[in-house]
């Protein structure tokens, strides 16, 4: 058994760990980091293209982040905290393709225009108040609203042929709304980590065992499972963004802060097309309403998607019951994430929730014809030889201990960490890497606060994100400035 010491370790080799080990590094390049990684490929699990939605999301479109309350009024604060999260995303990108560190952006992001679409008066009317609140503030000032069957048809023409001419329609679109192909930017982040003299990557290597020292420093068991050799690693700091993976390592971990978390797994299919003339008639992110019960990832979309630089066309997801943390992992998977000390909280969710669980069950019993009848809402002369059921990857949604209820399930991302700040978790699903910079500065202010507390660090990183420590949904000029450069720099007008 060898052992080595480094500054951090990151567990994972998704959009998460890419983006903290490179702020981490542009912060201070004399960081020792080692990542490692238990598939024989970075980002194959969750960052992966055909497991995400690769949306960029901007809260343009999807329809889940603005609720609209009882008394008619649109709650647009998650839109516009989202939107302005995928903004800080945007300047870090920019600043890597501006220093070569990153590629060209069209190898990882492209301009494809964000849509929502709704039918029926209740819809149509909400889809118009939804405008018209977020319209009012500067981070959608560039939005359109149209239920107007001639704009709709120059904007969506696969979605408008032969559609109903009775059924009231409406849309809302931003131009500038992007696709991103998270995989190839993850492994872009990483071959330029991989550079680095102090830098090392661990591929088909499997976390066995973390222990807190004395001292406040880290002893991680590592296995090797190609030659089953073993490792210890002695380290400063560890970041677990393993995914669905994250909370097995929380509980590894053992920290006060952990205890009590639990996760609710939740797969994901995609009907995608194979008929390339089809596939060039859309060039849009088009998203809908969920449908009652369904979980946030199951807000139904057609989806232009460039993947490996091709396009693609993809419908979904459709949310399916499963007992996987991981695409690649155990049905054992969440009868070993139920502990003492997150029991309750488990069984409160889980009796919270039977209605979901049924609906994630009816959805997995689904037939093809069954899934093409769902597309047909959105593209109506849609051919069931045309389209093919792809597997998406695993979403373990958080649950938390609460005193009322015992535990309640939340669809976002959060990060736990320990209150000394030498250790990181991140758990949960959407926005996900969309967010995963302000995320991942997120981290740095609550595990690495001494240092970001120096005049260095701050001017660095008002170098990397220059809206940093500033609000772009107060500060229009602010905005202004920010968006017109990364418009630019990111190729996105």
């Amino acid at each position: 058994m060898t052992e080595k010491k480094v500054d951090v370790l990151l567990v994972g080799s998704g959009i998460m760990s890419a983006t903290l080990a490179s702020l981490l590094s542009e912060l201070d390049s004399s960081l020792t980091m080692m990542m490692v990684e238990r598939l024989p490929q970075v980002a194959a699990e969750s960052t992966d293209a055909w497991n995400n939605a690769g949306t960029g999301h901007a809260g343009y479109c999807e329809l889940n982040y603005t609720p609209m309350r009882a008394d008619g009024v649109v709650e647009i604060d998650r839109a516009l905290a989202i939107n302005a999260s995928f903004e800080v995303s945007l300047q870090f990108w920019s600043y890597l393709v501006e220093q070569n560190t990153l590629p060209s952006p069209k190898k990882f992001i492209n301009t494809t225009p964000h849509l929502s679409f709704v039918w029926g008066d209740d819809n149509v009317e909400f889809l118009r108040r939804r405008y018209l609140q977020l319209k009012e503030n500067h981070l959608f000032q560039d939005m359109e609203f149209s239920d107007d069957i001639a704009q709709l048809k120059s904007w969506m023409p696969l979605m408008m042929q032969q559609r109903d001419s009775n059924q009231r329609v409406a849309a809302t679109r931003v131009s500038y709304g992007c696709d991103v192909d998270f995989g190839a930017l993850t492994r872009s982040l990483i071959k330029s980590l991989a550079t680095k003299n102090n830098f090392d990557l661990n591929l088909n290597t499997e976390v066995q065992s973390l222990k807190q020292l004395s001292n406040g420093r880290w002893r991680v068991g590592l296995k090797d499972l190609t030659n089953k050799h073993k490792t210890t690693i002695d380290a400063g700091f560890v970041f677990l963004g393993a995914g669905g993976g994250a909370l097995a390592l929380l509980q590894k971990a053992n920290i006060p802060e952990g205890k009590s978390y639990g996760g609710f797994p939740v797969s994901g299919q995609w009907l995608v097309c194979s008929n390339p003339d089809i596939v060039r008639q859309h060039d849009s992110k088009v998203y809908g309403k969920a449908a009652l019960g369904a979980p946030p990832m199951s807000v139904p979309h057609l989806d232009t998607r460039i993947i490996n630089g091709k396009p693609a066309l993809l419908f979904g997801p459709y949310a399916g019951f499963t007992t996987k943390f991981l695409k690649q992992g155990s049905y054992w998977d969440l009868l070993k994430s139920i502990k003492p000390n997150n029991l309750k909280a488990m069984l409160g969710a889980g009796w919270q929730n039977l209605d979901l669980t049924r609906y994630l069950m009816g959805e997995a019993l689904q037939s093809h014809t069954s899934r093409i009848e769902s597309l047909r809402q959105f593209y109506p002369q849609a051919v069931e030889s045309d389209w093919q059921l792809a597997h998406a990857g695993k979403r373990v949604q958080v649950i938390k201990k609460c005193n009322e209820q015992g535990g309640k399930l939340e669809f976002g991302t959060e990060i736990v960490s320990a209150k000394d700040g030498s250790v990181a978790a991140l758990l949960g699903a959407s926005p996900g890497a969309s967010v995963s910079v302000q995320a991942m500065i997120n981290v740095i202010e609550r595990c690495f606060k001494t240092q970001l507390e120096t005049d260095v660090w701050q001017q660095k990183m008002k170098t990397l994100v220059p809206s940093y420590g500033e609000s772009l949904i107060t500060d229009t000029k602010l905005l202004k400035k920010i968006r017109t450069r990364t418009l630019n720099t990111m190729q996105l007008l």
